[in-house]
C-alpha cells in the first residue's frame, strides 16, 4: 500500500523527492500518513478534497483483495 500511495503521490507533486508515506497499526486498522512539501499540500488535497478523496478510494480498493482495513492521512 505505501509504495501504491507514494507513486499516485510522486505524480502529482512538483517536488517528488519529499513524499514519504509512514504506516501505524492501530487496532486492526492501518493508518497510512502521506507527508508532501508544504508547496505541494494544494496539489495532493485538491478543489474541495477530490484528489485526496480518490487516493483514498483506490487506497481502499486495493486494501478490499488482501482484507485490510485502511486509512490515508495526509500531514
Amino acid at each position: 500500500m505505501e509504495e501504491l500511495i507514494t507513486c499516485i503521490a510522486k505524480g502529482l507533486v512538483t517536488q517528488p523527492e519529499a513524499v514519504t508515506v509512514t504506516k501505524i497499526q492501530k487496532q486492526g486498522l492501518e493508518v497510512y500518513t502521506l507527508h508532501v512539501a508544504p508547496d505541494d499540500m494544494g496539489k495532493v488535497i485538491g478543489r474541495q478534497g477530490k484528489i485526496v478523496k480518490a487516493i483514498r478510494l483506490v487506497v481502499r480498493a486495493a486494501a478490499v483483495h488482501t482484507h485490510q482495513k485502511v486509512a490515508v492521512e495526509i500531514a
